[in-house]
C-alpha cells in the first residue's frame, strides 16, 4: 500500500507549446516556487536553469527536452520543458510518448500558433490529458477569451475555465479564482512567491459571479454526475464535488482546466501548480501500459505497481561527455542500479551501470527507480529511442516511438583531411541521440550528407560539432530531401539465369506495382503459397523489393507510397537459389518502376506569416514569387496571419527577406504539410 501511496502521489507532465510561449519561463517560475531553485534564472538572460546547452542560452530558445523533479504540497511532480521549434518536433513526440499530462502554454497576443496547434494533437494522438496556462497576459494586444475561443474552434476543446484575468496589457493586476470567487493578487518584491487572497471588487463581482455559472454549465456538460448535482441544487454543491468533477473531465480528456497569468511578471502560477497536483492523472489513473510478448505477438500489460515484473521504455538518448545516457520511463516494477535488464527489440542483455535523478544538466545517484518515475540511466549500451526495457523471465515489447522523416540535407566535410573519422564518429554519437538526424556517405561525390528538420537543426548540429568536440567543418548549401513515387500500376515477369562460381543459378518472378494514396506509405507483399519455396526464401524476397524502394528510379532518391505484390516464383529445385530469387525480385521492381510513370516529388511546407497589416501586399507578392499558394488571410487582433503552402526548395533564406519587408515586425513559422511533384 505504501508504494501505491508514493505512486498516486507523482505527476508526469510535459510543458508544451508553440516557439516563444513562455514555456521555459513558466518552468523556471514553477521550479523557484517549489524551492527546486532559488533564483529565477530567465531566458532573455541566458540564465534559464532548463535551457543548459550553450546554444539554448545564446538563441534562448529551448533545443532539447530537459527533465527535473520538484515537490509542491506533497505531490512529487516531473517536468519536462520540450522544444517550441517546429525543428525539434520529436523532442516533443517523444516526451509526450512517456508522460501521463501536459501543460500547454498559449500566448495571449498569438493565440493559438502554428507550432501549438501540432503539439496539441500530437498530445491527442497519446490521449494524454491536458491544461492550459494563457500567458502574457500583461503584453499589448492580451486578449484572454480570444485565446480561449481559439482553442476551441482550432484545437475542439472543452474549456473549463478556472482563473480569470483581472485587466489586460499594463492593467494587468492578479487572476480571480472562479471556484473560490477570490481575487489572487501577487507580491512583486518577493518575484511573486507570496500572494494574498482578497475579496473580489465591486464592479467585477458580476463578471466573476457569471464566469462561475459558466463553469457549471461546462462542468455539466462534461461529467455526468455532476451534471445530476447541478440539476439538483446547484447551491449546494461543495469546493471538493467540484474539484472532484475537474479531475474526472480532465483524465477522460472531455475538458481542458484553463488558467491565466502572466509568467515573466510572476503571476498566476501557484493556482497552476496547485491544479497539476489537483486535476492531471498520476500513473495509477491513466490505462496501464500495453504491449506485446516477443515471442507469441499476444497483447500483456503490466500494472503501474514496484512489485509488478519490470517495464520502461527509453525514450531519450543524450551524449554525456562521450558516454551514453538514456532517458527511461519506468511503467512498472522496480529498476535497480546495477541490475542487467533484458532488450526485447535487440535481444540482448544490458546492464543499468548508474541511475540518475535529473534536474535540467544537474543530477543526483540514485539505487534505484520505481513505477511511474523518469529517471537517466547510464551503461545501456545498445538501448536506443523507443526500446523497451524489462525482465528476461516476463518480457514485454512496448510500442516504439514514432519518427519523422528528414526533409533537407547538407554536405558537411572536416577542416582537414585527418579528422574524417572523428567526424564520422562525432555523427554517429549525435545519429544515436535524435532519431530525426540522419547520416549518409554519398558514394558518387564522395560527400558526407547530413539530414534533418530544419535549417536551425542542422545549423545547430554543426554548431555542436564545433563547440562539444572540438570539430570544426565546411558546410555545403542545404538541399532539399525529395521523394520519388509511380502514377500507374505495371507487372513485370522477369528471369534471373546466371552461371555464378560455376553452378547455374535460375529463378523466375512477376512482379507487380501500384501507387498509393499520397502520405499511405509503401506496402510489399505476397501472393505466393509459403509452402511453395524453402523455408525463409519468402521472407528475403520481401525484405529485397523493401530495400528496392530505398533508391528510385529517377534520381535515387526513396520511393514513397509503392504498393509491391509478389505474384509469382517459379522455383527449380535442382538450380534456384535464394541468391537467384533476390536476384530476380531486385531486377523485377526496378524493370516495373521504370516502366510505371516514375515522377520525383517534393516536401511542401505549411507557412504562417504573422504580420502588421500595412506589409500584407508585399509579403503575399513574396510568397507568390517563391511559388507559394495562399489558402486564408485571418485577422488576429491587431495583426493579419497568412497561411500558405509552398515548396521547400525556394523557402531557403527566407526569414531575412521578410525581415527587410516588414522592417523586422512580421514573423513567419513552416511546418512539414506533404510531397506534392515538381513542377
Amino acid at each position: 500500500m505504501a508504494g501505491e501511496n508514493r505512486i498516486k502521489r507523482i505527476r508526469n507532465i510535459g510543458i508544451i507549446a508553440h516557439i516563444d510561449a513562455g514555456k521555459t519561463t513558466l518552468t523556471e517560475r514553477m521550479l523557484y516556487y517549489t524551492g527546486k531553485t532559488h533564483k529565477i534564472g530567465e531566458v532573455h538572460d541566458g540564465q534559464a536553469t532548463m535551457d543548459w546547452m550553450p546554444e539554448e542560452q545564446e538563441r534562448g530558445i529551448t533545443i532539447t527536452s530537459a527533465v527535473t523533479t520538484c515537490f509542491w504540497k506533497n505531490k512529487e511532480i516531473h517536468i519536462i520543458d520540450t522544444p517550441g521549434h517546429v525543428d525539434f518536433t520529436i523532442e516533443v513526440e517523444r516526451s509526450l510518448r512517456v508522460l501521463d499530462g501536459a501543460v500547454g502554454v498559449f500566448c495571449a497576443v498569438g493565440g493559438v500558433e502554428p507550432q501549438s496547434e501540432t503539439v496539441w494533437h500530437q498530445a491527442d494522438k497519446y490521449k494524454v490529458p491536458k491544461m492550459a496556462f494563457i500567458n502574457k497576459m500583461d503584453r499589448l494586444g492580451a486578449d484572454f477569451l480570444r485565446a480561449v475561443d481559439q482553442m476551441r474552434d482550432r484545437l475542439a476543446v472543452h474549456p473549463l475555465i478556472l482563473t480569470i484575468p483581472n485587466g489586460a496589457e499594463d492593467e494587468f493586476n492578479g487572476v480571480f479564482d472562479v471556484i473560490a470567487q477570490k481575487w489572487i493578487v501577487w507580491d512583486q518584491e518577493t518575484q511573486g512567491a507570496e500572494f494574498q487572497l482578497l475579496e473580489v471588487p465591486e464592479e467585477k463581482r458580476d463578471e466573476v459571479a457569471q464566469a462561475r455559472e459558466e463553469l457549471f454549465e461546462a462542468l455539466a456538460d462534461a461529467d455526468d454526475r455532476f451534471m445530476e448535482l447541478y440539476l439538483e441544487d446547484e447551491g449546494a454543491i461543495e469546493e471538493k464535488e467540484v474539484h472532484d468533477a475537474i479531475r474526472r473531465a480532465c483524465i477522460s480528456l472531455r475538458g481542458v482546466p484553463i488558467f491565466a497569468g502572466s509568467a515573466l511578471k510572476n503571476q498566476g502560477v501557484q493556482p497552476l501548480l496547485d491544479a497539476i497536483g489537483r486535476y492531471l492523472p498520476s500513473p495509477l489513473d491513466v490505462p496501464p501500459v500495453t504491449g506485446t510478448h516477443p515471442e507469441t505477438g499476444e497483447e500483456i500489460s503490466f500494472p503501474s505497481k514496484d512489485d509488478a515484473p519490470l517495464s520502461a521504455l527509453a525514450f531519450k538518448v543524450q551524449m554525456d561527455g562521450g558516454r551514453k545516457m538514456t532517458y527511461v520511463r519506468v511503467y512498472s516494477g522496480v529498476l535497480e542500479a546495477g541490475a542487467e535488464v533484458w532488450n526485447p527489440g535487440k535481444r540482448c542483455k544490458e546492464r543499468a551501470a548508474r541511475i540518475l535523478q535529473m534536474h535540467a544538466n544537474k543530477r543526483e545517484r540514485l539505487d534505484e527507480a520505481r513505477a511511474g518515475s523518469i529517471v537517466a540511466v547510464m551503461g545501456l549500451k545498445n538501448a536506443a529511442t523507443g526500446d523497451t526495457l524489462c525482465n528476461r523471465e516476463h518480457p514485454i515489447l512496448l510500442e516504439p516511438i514514432e519518427t519523422y522523416k528528414p526533409v533537407i540535407s547538407i554536405a558537411v566535410e572536416p577542416k582537414t583531411v585527418g579528422d574524417q573519422e572523428k567526424v564520422e564518429g562525432v555523427l554517429k554519437k549525435l545519429e544515436e541521440e535524435d532519431p530525426t538526424f540522419k547520416v549518409r556517405f554519398d558514394e558518387e561525390t564522395g560527400q558526407t550528407i547530413i539530414s534533418g528538420m530544419g535549417e536551425l537543426h542542422l545549423d545547430i548540429i554543426v554548431h555542436r560539432m564545433t563547440r562539444e568536440f572540438n570539430l570544426p567543418v565546411n558546410v555545403g548549401k542545404p538541399q532539399v530531401v525529395y521523394r520519388e513515387t509511380i502514377q500507374k500500376e505495371v507487372t513485370v515477369e522477369e528471369r534471373f539465369d546466371r552461371e555464378i562460381a560455376g553452378s547455374r543459378q535460375t529463378a523466375g518472378v512477376v512482379v507487380t506495382v501500384s501507387p498509393r494514396e499520397r502520405s499511405a506509405g509503401n506496402l510489399v507483399r505476397s501472393a505466393v503459397a509459403p509452402d511453395s519455396l524453402p523455408e525463409g526464401y519468402l521472407d528475403l524476397m520481401v525484405e529485397t523489393l523493401e530495400q528496392g524502394l530505398e533508391g528510385g528510379v529517377v534520381r535515387g532518391f526513396p520511393m514513397i507510397d509503392v504498393l509491391v505484390e509478389l505474384k509469382e516464383v517459379e522455383f527449380d529445385e535442382n538450380h534456384s537459389t535464394d541468391i537467384a530469387c533476390r536476384a530476380a525480385a531486385s531486377q523485377a521492381l526496378k524493370k516495373a518502376l521504370e516502366q510505371a510513370d516514375p515522377i520525383l516529388l517534393e516536401p511542401m511546407m505549411q507557412i504562417e506569416v504573422v504580420t502588421p497589416e500595412q506589409f500584407m501586399g508585399d509579403i503575399i507578392g513574396s510568397v507568390n514569387a517563391r511559388g507559394g499558394k495562399v489558402e486564408e488571410i485571418t485577422a488576429r487582433g491587431p495583426v493579419q496571419v497568412i497561411r500558405a503552402i509552398a515548396p521547400l526548395s525556394r523557402m531557403f533564406g527566407y526569414s531575412t527577406e521578410l525581415r527587410s519587408l516588414s522592417q523586422g515586425r512580421a514573423t513567419f513559422t513552416m511546418v512539414f504539410s506533404h510531397y506534392d511533384p515538381v513542377t
